[in-house]
């Protein structure tokens, strides 16, 4: 599904980091039949208090304990009933002492006392700062994976399923929204109370609370609530973004074999939001900065795609729950399968063709460049660490992969069976083989061992020949990721791949007619040719048809049917295939055709493969024709021929780069690319390149005038100072962009372009930059702790080690520790173990001085104290 090649085996990072071990769900004491929380909001000291009531069906008598997750949590009381139950809390576990023993079906409500003041996470409270002004107060909730513990004391796993009720105290500006019915609500003084009830059963890490002065938007599907809630003075943007919501949920209630199963549904944007968009059930939380504007959606479907995304968890994670963190593919795999079923409904085959491509390009740069792991495993330091590429993009490719294996009709019979037999009740992956078998008879567990149980794919390098007098056609397959050291079971892949061979009839055709003949093959060997009789020579052949196996392949066929296949083949994977092959043979020839291709195919997706081909030809005439495609009706093409003119370097690319980094274009990202390329080529070995002082002042004005939309363009212009590594007035610019105060995603934006800029600069430069990003390290807001971690795992410097190392020890945040982690291992890697054991060294010297400081001080106090 790639023109990506690898030629050699390769040794892949291994995902378990120290400390990793095996995860299980606890011990089960009963059954959480009902969790009700009774709260009242302090917003101005960020303050959350009240109680927390649990009802437990005993699972067995003679309970005569009960341990909850409970983090940073001031517990005050703990009764059942009236009669105080002894407990024990270390800030982390609260283990309750039940006075009498529980008794069989005999249910117990458990209700708890107490407070939460500036929770570090599962409860954010955000609101107007001294450097952000204007920034909306706000409170929000985010449980995945295991943070529900950190705002209410409860049994934070996903195996256990419970309705839920928050009633809530807020001042009567304020609105709460939380999952279910809004039961009631009432005015006590300046308090109003919210009262949400959810009926249905789920997890605790979906129950939420979003408080806030919001506009809500109203609008409805089957007489159900569709509910949009943003800040005051966005509402147009809300439509604009959300507003397909109701043929989404027709669109998925008919593909999932159920209707959309809560009271309401509804999508509240909220401002810092830590993930792109949370599922809770019946009410979705998605981040502000996914709100379009009219330009904005030009060429973007990312807020599309998160809607859709979101929504289809409220089938597939919602109503049909995993029961243990390793099996999150299930629904992450759906969810993302989601958005490109959507695509084909709404833009095409074609168009989901494409989607499906890049979900797989995603999941193999994962794969590539960080580390390969099965998709179910169990075996980690904290569950959220399982959130990657391998349960999105690659679960999306593997459902795809089930419906290319079992047809149309059979596996959404299979979906239908799987979501209408474990509806309300928690699954693993074995129950949806277990569906797969009920709903169609057909065992698909070869194609999960290869693709769910064991990490990888197949990388294919397939050649072809004709041989005329016997009208044969010779297919070799190579497997070459396989390493030969290691059991053939666990390296070759055994799939049966269809290949179809093309004819194109011209003869009074206009457009040409392509027939096509399919063989399907068995590959199961290291290497393996294949003799196809055929009724004439094929004007070009396709390897895996259709495109649905997660695979990367190397194509290496003769020139003339690379052209044919460029031009003709219906599938445009295989096309952007033979762009990739055709590219790798060089030459004038290659390169016309490709040109050819960038104005004349049908499909942008195409056109933008295409563009970034060409510029891969270190070839005078690769820019004459990409020219063409400066012109083109799609943004998305113009922003990739923007991003390859950029790459060529060539002597007249600034010429083409700059009317457009001036006059703008009506998509934001073009015009930013325009603007990084030229920055691009500022920093390059030209020597006509575009003089400095001139794309400075070029830069300096649009980071003053040209603030807009998620702060696209003025970061494209921090992106294209970043190359230019040798110049302190580019250094200072983007230093400028990394104070408090600077709009977040242009800062965002400037501290992750921090670490390209370091490359190539002065020590006291460097040490600018590093002073700058240890300073930025101490904030404790998420998205800010990951842009440091980007920028210091690019530089090359052991002192990046000791900030790396030093966030990864005061972060509350797994993932961050772990991209830290990460970042070191690349920055060790690029300055040699010697450095590296030299910035160890140096980090022990001022751990040393530090402690000396502080011992001084506590001294000097002591003193005071003692006086």
């Amino acid at each position: 599904m790639s023109n990506f090649f690898i030629d050699e085996p390769k040794k892949h990072k291994s995902f378990e980091l120290a400390g990793a071990r095996p995860h299980y769900n606890p011990d089960r004491p009963g059954q959480v039949e009902h969790i009700f929380l009774d709260l009242a909001l302090d917003i101005d000291q960020k303050i959350c208090e009240g109680t927390c009531q649990i009802r437990l069906n005993p699972v067995r008598s003679g309970i005569t304990q009960l341990a909850l997750d409970a983090v940073n949590l001031n517990i005050q009381d703990v009764r059942i009933g009236r009669a105080k139950q002894p407990f024990d809390y270390d800030d982390e576990r609260l283990v309750i002492h039940l006075k009498q023993e529980t008794k069989v079906g005999k249910a117990i409500t458990v209700a708890i006392a107490y407070s939460v003041n500036q929770p570090q996470r599962g409860l954010y409270f955000v609101g107007p700062e001294p450097n952000y002004p204007d920034k909306p107060t706000q409170v929000w909730t985010q449980g995945e994976d295991e943070d529900s513990r950190f705002w209410f004391p409860c049994f934070d796993y996903p195996g256990q399923l419970a309705t839920s009720e928050i009633r809530v105290r807020v001042p009567k500006e304020f609105l709460a929204v939380s999952n279910g019915e809004l039961v009631e609500t009432s005015l006590e003084e300046n308090q109003m109370i919210y009262h949400w009830l959810q009926k249905e059963i789920h997890p605790t890490y979906l129950m939420t609370l979003a408080v806030g002065e919001f506009a809500e938007i109203r609008d409805e599907w089957q007489g159900k609530p569709v509910l949009y809630y943003v800040e005051k003075g966005l509402e147009d943007s809300a439509r604009l973004s959300m507003g397909k919501t109701p043929q989404m949920m027709a669109f998925l209630s008919e593909k999932y074999g159920v209707l959309y199963p809560y009271p309401k549904y509804a999508q509240v944007c909220v401002a810092d939001f830590i993930f792109g968009g949370m599922e809770n059930t019946s009410t979705t939380l998605l981040g502000d900065r996914y709100l379009l504007d009219e330009r904005a959606a030009i060429d973007n479907r990312w807020t599309e795609s998160l809607v859709v995304h979101e929504l289809a968890h409220q089938w597939f994670g919602d109503l049909v729950v995993i029961k243990h963190w390793s099996h999150a593919w299930i629904k992450e795999g759906m969810a993302s399968y989601s958005e490109v079923m959507w695509t084909e409904k709404e833009y095409g085959v074609d168009d989901a063709a494409y989607y499906r491509l890049n979900e797989a390009r995603n999941y193999f740069n994962e794969d590539s460049n960080r580390y390969r792991r099965p998709v179910v495993t169990n075996i980690y330091r904290a569950a959220i660490e399982l959130y990657d590429r391998h349960i999105y993009e690659k679960g999306a490719c593997i459902y795809h992969m089930l419906r290319a294996e079992l047809g149309e009709d059979l596996f959404w019979k299979a979906i239908h069976t799987f979501v209408q037999d474990n509806a309300h009740s928690t699954v693993e992956t074995i129950d949806l083989l277990r569906a797969i078998d009920k709903a169609t008879g057909r065992n698909l567990a070869f194609l999960f061992d290869q693709y769910v149980f064991r990490g990888g794919y197949p990388d294919y390098k397939v050649s072809y020949s004709w041989d005329t007098d016997s009208n044969l056609a010779k297919v070799t397959v190579k497997q070459t990721q396989a390493d030969p050291k290691k059991p053939k079971h666990q390296e070759l892949f055994d799939l049966k791949i269809p290949i179809a061979f093309g004819w194109v009839k011209t003869a009074g055709k206009k457009p040409p007619q392509v027939e096509q003949q399919t063989f399907t093959v068995r590959v199961h060997e290291a290497e393996q040719s294949f003799y196809l009789v055929l009724p004439s020579k094929p004007d070009f052949v396709s390897f895996d048809a259709g495109n649905h196996i997660l695979k990367q392949v190397m194509l290496e066929y003769p020139v003339p049917e690379l052209k044919t296949q460029l031009q003709h083949d219906p599938d445009p994977l295989s096309r952007i295939n033979a762009a990739a092959a055709l590219v790798k043979k060089g030459g004038l020839e290659a390169a016309q055709a490709l040109g050819e291709a960038l104005k004349k195919d049908t499909f942008w997706g195409v056109r933008i493969e295409v563009a970034q081909q060409l510029s891969k030809l270190q070839l005078d005439q690769a820019l004459d024709l990409l020219k063409a495609g400066l012109k083109d009706e799609d943004a998305r093409v113009r922003r990739a021929v923007v991003d390859a003119i950029a790459t060529l370097k060539h002597g007249n690319s600034y010429k083409l780069l700059k009317p457009i980094a001036e006059k703008g274009d009506p998509s934001y990202l073009v015009e930013a690319a325009a603007i990084r390329g030229i920055g691009t080529l500022a920093g390059s070995g030209l020597a006509n390149k575009p003089k400095e002082d001139k794309v400075i002042k070029l830069f300096k004005s649009v980071l003053k005038k040209r603030a807009g939309w998620n702060e696209v363009i003025r970061s494209g212009a921090i992106s294209g100072l970043s190359q230019m590594k040798t110049s302190t007035d580019a250094l200072d610019l983007v230093l400028e962009q990394t104070v408090s105060g600077t709009p977040q995603p242009l800062r965002l934006a400037s501290i992750r372009a921090l670490g390209a800029i370091s490359a190539g600069q002065s020590p006291t430069d460097l040490q600018r930059i590093l002073d700058s990003l240890k300073a930025i390290s101490g904030e404790s807001f998420f998205l800010t702790q990951v842009a440091v971690v980007s920028s210091l795992g690019q530089m090359e410097t052991p002192k990046a080690i000791g900030i790396l190392r030093g966030l990864a020890n005061q972060t509350s945040d797994n993932r961050v520790e772990r991209m830290a982690e990460e970042a070191i291992k690349k920055v060790q890697k690029k300055v040699g173990s010697g450095q590296a054991i030299q910035s160890v060294q140096e980090e022990l010297e001022q751990l040393k001085k530090d402690n000396q400081t502080l011992k001084s001080r506590l001294e000097e106090l002591e003193a005071k104290a003692k006086k």
